[in-house]
C-alpha cells in the first residue's frame, strides 16, 4: 500500500529497507546508530545487516557502506561523528591540511564550554575548551572520505598553534607557518585576520615578516 503525505510519495518498506540505509550512507558517509534510529531503522536490524557484511561496523555505534575505506583519516572522521559539535584543530587539522610533519596519537577537537566531556572508548581526543568568536572565525566545511565535517581553516590553525604554542611547540606553529607559505595555503591578510581573532598577532608579528 502506498501513503502519499503531500507532494511526497513513499513506500514503507522502502523507508526501513537496505537499499534506503545504503542511499543515506552513499551521501553521509560514516553513520551512528542513533542516525539511523532517527531515519526510522530499528537498532537491530542495522546491527544485523553489519553481521551479515551487508554493511561494515568502523568503529562503535558507526557504520559505513562496506566499500568505504576511510584510509589514514579513520580516527579523525570517526571523532567527528562521535562528537557532531566537535571542530577538527591544531595537529589534527594541520594534518588534514598537509602542513606538519606531526603524526598526533589523538584527534585534536575544539568544542563549546558549554558541552559535556565527550568520552568515547576511541579514538583517544586532545580536548580544546572554546567560546565566542573562537567558536566560529575561520571554522569551514571539509570532506574526507565522503564524510563532510568541519575543521579549521589553515590560517586558522596556524593562529591557533602559536595561541596553543606551549601545547603543540613554538616548532611546530613556526613549521606550520613556514608550510601555509611555501603550499601558498592561503594569503597573508587571512593570516593577519586570524591572528587578531585569536589575539595572538604580537607573538605571531615577528615570524609573518621573517617568512615574507
Amino acid at each position: 500500500m502506498i501513503q502519499s503525505v503531500g507532494t511526497y510519495t513513499q513506500m514503507p518498506a522502502l523507508r526501513n529497507s537496505l537499499q534506503y540505509a545504503s542511499r543515506l550512507l552513499a551521501r553521509a558517509g560514516v553513520m551512528r546508530l542513533r542516525d539511523f534510529e532517527s531515519n526510522g531503522f530499528a537498532r537491530a536490524q542495522v546491527i544485523r545487516w553489519a553481521e551479515a557484511g551487508k554493511l561494515q561496523r568502523v568503529g562503535r555505534g558507526l557504520y559505513a557502506l562496506p566499500t568505504m575505506e576511510l584510509g589514514e583519516h579513520e580516527g579523525i572522521v570517526q571523532a567527528t561523528k562521535l562528537v557532531p559539535a566537535g571542530v577538527v584543530c591544531l595537529l589534527s587539522a594541520l594534518q588534514i591540511h598537509e602542513m606538519t610533519t606531526q603524526n598526533p596519537s589523538e584527534v585534536w577537537l575544539g568544542i563549546p564550554r558549554t558541552s559535556r566531556t565527550p568520552r568515547p572508548s576511541w579514538p583517544p581526543l586532545h580536548l580544546v575548551w572554546w567560546s565566542g568568536v573562537a567558536l566560529t572565525a575561520g571554522v569551514v566545511e571539509t570532506r574526507l572520505s565522503g564524510v563532510s565535517f568541519r575543521t579549521t581553516s589553515p590560517a586558522r590553525t596556524v593562529a591557533d598553534c602559536f595561541k596553543h604554542r606551549s601545547a603543540v611547540g613554538l616548532d611546530v606553529a613556526i613549521e606550520a607557518l613556514r608550510e601555509f607559505r611555501r603550499m601558498r595555503r592561503g594569503t597573508m591578510d587571512q593570516l593577519h585576520a586570524m591572528a587578531s581573532a585569536c589575539r595572538v598577532r604580537r607573538v605571531m608579528q615577528p615570524y609573518l615578516e621573517a617568512v615574507v
